[in-house]
């Protein structure tokens, strides 16, 4: 399997995807490149497409370290150097929004177009509330409780309703996709730290916010603020589709992504 060393020795699994210019496709909290299997082959067609296993989780290095959206920037940007990739276009998923955000505020020469799907620019109570809960539920129910509770969080009702096999496997498998807790409770306080509110007026990228109404993680509100605050950037709220929006409606999110990268009109009809 594929993997770099970082600078301070622990390993980064990746994998790549066509040819074209460089893609980088960077996953939420759960932090494994699976959770992009359906748009591999779409994106595929058009760029490079580069994923990876964030440290801590699973094919990466397991480092007991303290973790912050800017350590998993930086060990993104280290993925970037050894493949020679000076700049790419950044597409982050929740917490992979965070890392594009830290990325396109503190090295705006290495992200060409920014797409914030389902993220952030800072904590507030709800945000932090949720979590704070998912961290207690990990520490007293352990890995198949964490699954059983976040299931019903990142999912919208009706996906739930029609996908409890799907649920029920995930639940089974919790202590193997969550063999440390202590990493994921390390990296839950790095994403409730994050806060570049303040910050978000230095993007120069072109940007897309992109989040579902329905979404209970990070809800709209959150999506529209970043329209807001980044000087060039399009805001597209889907109807529906809960927190992993991209993988309930994903011929719409490719539609809507491609139209984007490629420079036309963004929208959600």
């Amino acid at each position: 399997m594929p993997h770099i060393t970082l600078r301070d020795g622990a390993t980064l699994y990746f994998e790549t995807h066509g040819a074209g210019p460089p893609l980088m496709l960077v996953t939420g909290l759960g932090g494994v490149a699976t959770f992009w299997e359906p748009h591999v082959p779409a994106f595929a067609r058009h760029f490079t497409v580069v994923l990876h296993d964030h440290r801590g989780c699973g094919r990466s290095a397991l480092s007991r370290i303290d973790y912050s959206v800017e350590q998993m920037a930086d060990d993104a940007l280290q993925l970037m150097d050894a493949l020679g990739v000076k700049r790419a276009h950044w597409v982050g998923h929740s917490t992979g929004g965070a890392m594009g955000q830290a990325i396109a505020i503190d090295h705006p020469a290495r992200i060409d177009r920014l797409v914030l799907c389902g993220t952030w620019a800072k904590t507030d109570a709800f945000f932090r509330r949720g979590f704070e809960l998912r961290a207690m539920v990990l520490r007293a129910f352990g890995p198949e409780g964490y699954s059983k509770a976040s299931g019903l969080a990142l999912h919208a009702p009706s996906w739930i309703r029609d996908h409890d096999d799907v649920l029920a496997a995930n639940e089974a498998r919790a202590h193997e996709t969550i063999p440390v807790p202590d990493i994921l409770l390390s990296r839950i306080a790095a994403i409730v730290a994050h806060d570049r509110r303040e910050q978000m007026h230095r993007i120069t990228a072109p940007t897309l916010a992109i989040g579902a109404r329905d979404d209970q993680v990070t809800p709209a509100y959150f999506t529209e603020e970043i329209g807001r605050l980044v000087p060039d950037c399009r805001t597209v709220i889907l109807p529906h589709g809960g927190h992993f929006f991209p993988n309930v409606v994903p011929d719409t999110y490719q539609r809507i992504l491609l139209d984007f990268l490629f420079g036309k009109a963004a929208s959600a009809t």
